[in-house]
């Protein structure tokens, strides 16, 4: 008999049942990232080629209890990481995105040390949005903001 494994490891499914994250798709986690507060995306990796991707699984509550109501936490399904990653530019498993209004802010990526996760959490809270770092290069108006364009 063949044993299959299961679609997500229970430490990535836990986060779900047990602390409140959500499932996002690359079809979805637009409109889940333009919610309120604070978006962290969890992007785990298959466990078997990226282990390290447990023990984020594993911290991540930690970090939400750190930062008390800050965080809303969404995971995605081991199908759809590699597309969600592309919109990113996440190229590294694991990763933590952070987003804020449906606009990237920053990643972490791989297993961290308690205080550089704190650190680096504390700081993703405070920075501006950004541009994604995907490939291709960003549109830019020709226009000035005070610019009417054609009328």
């Amino acid at each position: 008999m063949i044993e299959t494994l299961p679609q997500h490891a229970p430490l990535v499914e836990r986060l779900v049942r047990d602390f409140g994250a959500t499932w996002v798709d690359e079809h979805t986690v637009q409109d889940w990232s333009r919610g309120a507060g604070e978006r962290v995306l969890l992007l785990a990796g298959d466990p078997l080629r990226f282990p390290e991707g447990l023990d984020v699984a594993a911290v991540l509550p930690e970090l939400m209890r750190a930062f008390p109501a800050r965080l809303h936490v969404a995971v995605v399904p081991r199908r759809s990481e590699e597309a969600v990653a592309q919109r990113y530019g996440s190229q590294r498993w694991p990763t933590l995105l952070f987003l804020r209004q449906g606009q990237y802010i920053t990643a972490i990526a791989g297993m961290q040390d308690w205080e550089v996760y704190l650190r680096r959490v504390a700081q993703a809270l405070t920075l501006p949005p950004t541009r994604a770092p995907t490939i291709g290069i960003p549109l830019v108006s020709q226009h000035s903001a005070g610019d009417k364009g054609c009328q």
